[in-house]
């Protein structure tokens, strides 16, 4: 079950580079900086992840990154998830975030978030974590 929205944000896609290949299986670096709210705190989120393209189009990564709030605070997240191509070289994930956060923010080290992931053909992107209850 969905609980509250940990974090909401929209941003831009800053660099993507192509890995070796793992097989016969293409394989990305992609870059993005995003502003939003993490719960209800103005916030960047600098993330980092790799995606590897399956043969049926399905697209499967693993990433992390840091979530620095204008108070000063740091929380880094790792995460994994699967989603699709969609038209023009856009992206659509699902999956699991967790977290390292401070005292402040320390909560948020025993939630698992479940976010949705979005970069339209531009670029631009668009990320929802809820707390996963």
């Amino acid at each position: 079950m969905l609980g509250e929205l940990i974090y909401e944000g929209r941003g831009k896609r800053t660099a993507r580079t192509v890995l070796p290949l793992e097989g016969n299986q293409a394989r990305i670096q992609v870059s993005f900086e995003d502003t939003g709210k993490l719960v209800g705190i103005d916030a960047n989120f600098i993330g980092t992840y790799w995606a590897a393209i399956r043969s049926d189009g399905s697209v499967y990564g693993e990433g992390q990154g840091m979530i620095a709030t204008r108070e000063g605070d740091a929380v880094t997240v790792r995460g994994i998830g699967s989603g699709r191509l969609r038209e023009g070289g856009a992206v659509s994930y699902r999956g699991c975030i967790i977290y390292h956060a401070p005292q402040k923010l320390a909560r948020l080290n025993t939630v698992a978030g479940v976010f949705e992931f979005e970069i339209d053909a531009q670029g631009n992107t668009s990320m929802k974590i809820w707390e996963w209850k």
